[in-house]
């Protein structure tokens, strides 16, 4: 695939989601003044659009991948679809709850959450910067290596702990509680994806058994 039809592919991604999350917040808040929902997609989407210029001059392969990831596995399929209806209901009981005033989360505690989805998402440009391999289905790929440095010599899977604090902030930033408990239920579906994705790797992946050995913790350190 040439760089021009990437980056179309790209922009028209993402402006696909642009539209896509913006209908799910403002149709059920039945108004544009929803000032959290415009917060949050600013602080998605703008360092979304950065990142993808910045893949898409240092390393377009790693772009494409993620833009062309299909899952395989019928049980990720699942995990992958699941994910989706949660993000959907999050967004859109955000939406009712600003709307019906049920019980709106204080500024502050909007503008810390903010600030925690932000460096949440420098962790996660960090996890791309150290690991070429990075995929969003599951595999092995030709010539892939364990990485151990950085990020990876804390915890095994920290793309995984970046977008988990991630997803579970973005109905904070939005000040509706009800949407939190709803992504909560996301942590059991990432860990079944984590579980499925180590039986994989330490099938296919040389010395992903003695990283393990080594890196004792999966997403949270000293805890998980």
């Amino acid at each position: 695939m040439d760089k021009n039809r990437l980056f179309l592919q790209a922009i028209g991604k993402f402006l696909l989601g642009v539209i896509v999350i913006g209908l799910l917040l403002f149709l059920p808040a039945g108004s544009l003044q929803y000032w959290q929902a415009w917060l949050l997609m600013g602080i998605l989407f703008v360092p979304m659009f950065c990142a993808g210029l910045v893949m898409m001059a240092k390393n377009p392969e790693l772009l494409r991948k993620r833009l062309n990831a299909k899952e395989e596995e019928k049980e990720q399929q699942t995990v992958v679809k699941l994910s989706g209806l949660l993000f959907v209901a999050a967004f859109v009981v955000a939406g009712l709850n600003w709307r019906f005033d049920w019980c709106v989360l204080p500024d502050w505690a909007v503008w810390v959450s903010a600030g925690l989805f932000l460096i949440c998402y420098l962790l996660y440009a960090e996890v791309l910067r150290e690991n070429a391999y990075l995929s969003r289905t599951i595999e092995v790929q030709e010539n892939q290596k364990v990485i151990d440095t950085g990020l990876y010599g804390v915890v095994r899977h920290p793309m995984y702990m970046a977008t988990t604090i991630l997803f579970l902030t973005m109905p904070l930033v939005l000040a509706s509680p009800f949407s939190f408990l709803i992504m909560l239920l996301y942590i059991p579906l990432i860990a079944k994806r984590i579980k499925n994705e180590e039986r994989v790797l330490e099938e296919g992946l040389e010395g992903y058994k003695e990283y393990k050995r080594k890196v004792k913790y999966k997403v949270i350190p000293f805890v998980w």
